[in-house]
């Protein structure tokens, strides 16, 4: 029984990314790439160790080689100049189509932070690597500070010309296969525990750092994160000592717009395989999908599918128009509302399938372990709530 993923305009959910010659013709690259990889069962279970793995690093370079990991970085380092709109099209067919790239999406997050607030030499040297396929990671978690992230209590000292780290973060996505981890710790504390945070960058095999990947659900990409007196230059300091909070409120736009990104790619799959199995999956004589339930619920999820769609790339204009602007409802709802309709319809997608949906010879099953997750990372749910409750004064 199949669960091929179904066109946009078979599926019903027209494509609502309203989006130039050039980014239609990436969105299909990508897409065609994936196919020929990935396209496969077979192929996925080789790329991640029986869907162990997250990120195949052999695959993260070829695709970084033809261009896709550069396109929404600047031309002058090593970019191809594009914006949110060209990260989110990234993001969200990768996702749908399957391949291990885990480590691009936090990858990202690191190069916006370097995009903002790098010096020249930190810019060539850091963006001018994620370009060619090297994966960063970025620290904030800590086992006593999850949402409280300025609760933090690593230590990121200054001792000369050096900074001297110690201290264990935790939930550290992709830190085993990164070249370098940029971690947000404290340097020195002043009158609210926002200020004294700093962003140092930390190269994965410096004396003192370990990592110990995180068994879970969803695979072992998380990772705790040990300092014992790591010691890197202050060159390895992103922006001002001290300014790391500020640093870190800036890159939330574009944090949260990458999860939405990847989970509308991840509910997008997840429609497509439900609606595929209930249009040949036949029961008392007919396909199932022809019972009133089984419609409504489609054309349900098809309809928040459409509002993600919608949302996201919204955002993602609104960033490109300017990329210094501040949108923290807009973000958070993003992030909020993908989140939710992809745990949704990867729950929906198994009920719909019966047995098969939870069975691990298809794919829906996975999907979930995907999805619950992505409401809790990047900011909870429940915290995004809050912040989009506050713009409106409350």
């Amino acid at each position: 029984m199949s669960t091929t993923p179904i066109a946009r305009d078979l599926a019903g959910v027209t494509d609502a990314r309203h989006l130039t010659e050039d980014q239609q013709a990436l969105a299909d690259a990508v897409a065609d790439f994936c196919a020929g990889e990935a396209g496969t069962r077979e192929q996925r279970q080789r790329l991640t160790n029986d869907r162990t793995t997250l990120h195949s690093d052999a695959l993260y370079r070829q695709f970084a080689g033809l261009g896709y990991a550069g396109a929404p970085l600047p031309e002058a380092y090593g970019g191809s100049g594009g914006g949110a709109v060209d990260l989110c099209l990234i993001l969200e067919e990768s996702t749908y189509g399957r391949i291990p790239i885990e480590g691009m999406s936090v990858t990202m997050i690191v190069a916006g932070a370097y995009e903002r607030f790098g010096t020249e030499a930190q810019k060539t040297d850091v963006i001018g690597r994620i370009a060619e396929g090297d994966v960063f990671a970025i620290a904030m978690s800590e086992p006593g500070s999850g949402s409280d992230v300025a609760s933090m209590r690593t230590k990121a000292e200054v001792v000369g010309d050096e900074i001297v780290l110690n201290g264990h973060k935790t939930w550290i996505t992709c830190a085993k296969h990164a070249s370098e981890i940029l971690v947000i710790a404290r340097s020195f504390t002043g009158d609210r525990k926002h200020d004294g945070l700093t962003m140092v960058a930390v190269p994965t095999d410096a004396p003192g750092l370990e990592i110990n990947p995180i068994s879970t659900m969803g695979g072992d990409e998380q990772c705790d994160v040990f300092f014992t007196d790591v010691r890197v230059p202050a060159t390895q300091v992103l922006g001002e000592v001290g300014g790391g909070w500020g640093q870190l409120v800036a890159g939330l736009n574009v944090e949260r717009l990458i999860i939405g990104a990847v989970m509308l790619g991840l509910a997008r799959r997840a429609f497509d395989d439900a609606l595929a199995y209930v249009r040949e999956r036949e029961q008392f004589g007919k396909k199932i999908g022809s019972f009133q339930s089984l419609k409504h619920n489609v054309a349900d999820l098809a309809t928040e599918l459409r509002c993600c769609e919608l949302l996201v790339y919204d955002v993602a204009r609104k960033i490109d128009e300017d990329p210094s602007r501040l949108l923290p409802r807009e973000a958070s709802m993003a992030k909020l509302k993908v989140t939710e309709v992809v745990k949704r319809i990867a729950l929906e997608g198994m009920q719909m399938m019966g047995g098969y949906g939870y069975a691990t010879e298809y794919d829906m099953e996975a999907y979930l372990r995907q999805a619950v997750v992505s409401t809790i990372y990047g900011g909870t749910n429940e915290i995004q709530r809050d912040i989009i409750g506050m713009t409106y004064g409350l």
